[in-house]
């Protein structure tokens, strides 16, 4: 017969929270494990009203959407969390973002309609600083990549080493050359050192999700493959926005289409 938990069921949940957090500096190298403990650690300082799912070993209800790699910078992160009872959002961002390390910054807190989240995930918006990489370098190899239908790429993965377009999924892709548009990267160090001599350039790139998904480092290996372009210092890559995908390609803020009234 199968055993039950003692005691009452958990409280319901009566309200969803949608949040979008940064990662920056140095907290770039933090892994998705990283923060989920951070995130948990704080959620407890905050005393923040959690749900908690039912069974031997409750958890709180809290669902991680495409985390970014761990390395790259990020100011479009999402997590949600259910709660039992009703919190202002603006509060609960700033005891979280208070409870959090510099360089983990929650920026936007929303209530969350029906639906899943991760249905409103469908690109994401890049930028690729390459320090040693000049424009014109950078362009002739964009414009070889996109002049292409498909290209393989391979990636060792935990069952191995997997092979898949790179191409395909890329809806947009430009290079800004940083002393044309100065102050247009975002990432940390950026250009700033090399942007009078030429020697940096910027890739910004919407990529569709998909499965597996084509990540930033995938997309310099199609640039190697299809036009031995190598950059001599590594990339620093920082994503800008992640959500809906728009006819033009433009990526939309998923916060946006939150209403005024949560979903539990």
């Amino acid at each position: 017969m199968a055993r039950t938990p003692d005691g009452p069921p958990p409280p319901p949940a009566v309200q969803k929270l949608r949040l979008r957090y940064a990662k920056r500096g140095r907290l770039r190298f933090s892994s998705h494990r990283d923060f989920q403990r951070a995130l948990e650690r704080a959620l407890r300082r905050s005393a923040v009203p959690m749900a908690y799912s039912a069974g031997f070993t409750p958890h709180p209800k809290v669902s991680y959407a495409n985390a970014a790699p761990t390395g790259t910078a990020s100011e479009a992160e999402y997590v949600e969390l259910s709660v039992v009872s009703r919190v202002d959002p603006q509060a609960l961002r700033a005891a979280l973002d208070s409870s959090l390390p510099p360089g983990l910054d929650v920026l936007e807190v929303v209530e969350a309609p029906p639906g899943a989240l991760a249905d409103l995930l469908e690109a994401s918006d890049w930028e690729i600083v390459l320090p040693g990489v000049r424009p014109d370098e950078l362009t002739a190899a964009l414009q070889a990549l996109l002049a292409r239908d498909e290209v393989t790429v391979e990636r060792l993965m935990k069952t191995g080493v997997r092979r898949f377009d790179a191409r395909g999924p890329i809806v947009l892709a430009e290079v800004v050359d940083p002393r044309a548009e100065p102050g247009r990267a975002r990432s940390e160090a950026g250009c700033a050192a090399q942007a009078l001599s030429g020697d940096c350039a910027i890739l910004r790139a919407v990529v569709r999700h998909t499965t597996p998904a084509v990540r930033p480092d995938d997309v310099l290996t199609a640039l190697r493959v299809v036009a031995d372009l190598v950059p001599p210092s590594p990339p620093q890559v920082t994503r800008l926005a992640q959500g809906p995908l728009g006819a033009a390609g433009a990526v939309a803020d998923p916060l946006a289409v939150a209403g005024p009234v949560g979903g539990a």
